[in-house]
């Protein structure tokens, strides 16, 4: 409906109505004949036959639908925006003299609601409102361009979503952009409740009607976190597996760039095998990781793919859970085995992360003042330092030619000696 339009939708009727009385019906035809506009547009049966028109035929420019014998207002709007296209200026009449009522037209994406009855002058500042609305340039852009970060765990475990649910927080917070978080673990994902959040039915029906993803869809089936945070996530049955060829995900991407500006994606590593196509758009890539062999050897792994499958992609390394005293693997060792840095390394605290879970707070907002909220706050520094260079080349150095994928990690150095472990022993 109010959805921003996309140019390449087909030549449109700048105008339809659909209207309950004769007297509605005489003075739209009048009107819109001024305008040069077909007065056989305009047509009697109301809201119900405007939901069963629409639903074959193109949506119009701009559409005039009565509300007079509709006796639930807002879930006909709902059952009209699933057939509107994105774009269409919806001007609703009705009887109905209740601000609640008008208030919540408004936000559900109708651009004016007219009571009854309405004189011809009425209707017409209506119409010319509704031209201009349409015809308004829809191609100024943020002042930022978008940004979107995708954010992929090299294990289960490492933490990925506390560095997803973390980093938009602080965009949306701390920087003050209008930010989405998307969590495409449909069925165990953990972003809303992170937040002490519903995640709703909104990633699930994106998934089973993607045809319905449009800028209404997007503001109806995401969770607000804030003002400047809004979530899209699910809780599906696990007896109900996800079928999907990845082009809803494609489709709310897109939107996310029309709406925000910025996007976090919480991505599991899978979704890189099974839809690959989700990362072509991608300007940054948090690889977050641990320092142990596993997540070494899946660190080179993912590096590699994303050198191959998404160069235009910066990529920030971190190191998360980093337990104090002796880890698995050094950094120094760690950084070696993956020839590049890590780029920030967050220090692993049990009372802050406990804290948060029970608060139902991101992990930076709920470290603020402590070592593990100074190294959020770098990873913030990080990312928009990384997305927002001009200069290319997100993966530093890669394998040499002939090196195999084991040769790169250095086992000696990282597997204590049998001799000395022998020694220790006997003394």
């Amino acid at each position: 409906m109010n959805a921003p339009w996309k140019p390449g939708a087909g030549l449109r009727d700048p105008f339809h109505a659909f209207v309950c009385d004769d007297h509605s019906f005489d003075m739209l035809r009048a009107v819109t004949a001024e305008l040069g506009w077909a007065p056989e547009k305009v047509n009697k049966g109301g809201m119900r036959n405007a939901v069963q028109s629409l639903s074959i035929t193109a949506s119009p420019q701009i559409l005039f639908v009565d509300m007079s014998e509709s006796g639930d207002p807002l879930n006909d709007i709902n059952s009209l925006a699933e057939v509107c296209e994105p774009g269409t200026v919806v001007i609703a009449a009705g009887q109905v003299n209740d601000v609640r009522l008008y208030r919540d037209l408004i936000a559900s994406g109708i651009q004016d609601y007219l009571l009854k009855p309405f004189g011809a002058d009425q209707l017409r500042d209506a119409l010319a409102q509704a031209q201009a609305v349409f015809m308004a340039p829809r191609d100024a852009g943020p002042e930022r361009p978008h940004c979107t970060m995708a954010v992929v765990g090299t294990r289960g475990g490492v933490g990925a979503s506390t560095v997803a649910t973390s980093l938009a927080w602080m965009l949306s917070e701390k920087k003050k952009r209008p930010t989405a978080l998307l969590d495409l673990d449909v069925h165990f994902g953990t972003n809303a409740l992170a937040m002490d959040l519903e995640p709703g039915r909104g990633l699930t029906d994106a998934i089973e009607n993607p045809s319905r993803i449009d800028g209404l869809f997007i503001e109806r089936a995401m969770v607000r976190a804030s003002d400047t945070l809004a979530i899209l996530s699910a809780e599906a049955p696990i007896s109900q597996p996800m079928l999907t060829d990845g082009g809803a995900f494609y489709q709310l991407l897109e939107e996310f760039r029309l709406a925000f500006e910025c996007s976090v994606i919480d991505l599991p590593r899978n979704m890189l095998i099974q839809h690959p196509h989700l990362m072509s758009d991608v300007n940054l890539t948090l690889v977050v990781t641990e320092l142990t062999l596993a997540a070494a050897r899946d660190t080179i792994r993912i590096l590699s793919w994303l050198k191959t499958n998404a160069p235009q992609s910066r990529v920030v390394v971190v190191a998360n859970r980093v337990h104090p005293g002796s880890p698995e693997i050094s950094r120094k060792d760690f950084e070696q085995s993956i020839e590049r840095k890590v780029d920030v390394l967050i220090p692993f605290d049990l009372r802050i992360a406990s804290q948060a879970a029970k608060l139902g707070k991101t992990l930076a907002e709920t470290a603020k003042g402590s070592k593990v909220g100074a190294a959020c706050a770098t990873l913030l520094d990080e990312a928009l330092g990384a997305a927002e260079a001009d200069d290319g080349g997100a993966i530093k150095p890669t394998a040499r030619k002939g090196d195999s994928l084991l040769g790169k990690i250095d086992f000696k150095s990282m597997i204590p000696s049998r001799r000395k472990d022998k020694a220790a022993l006997e003394d």
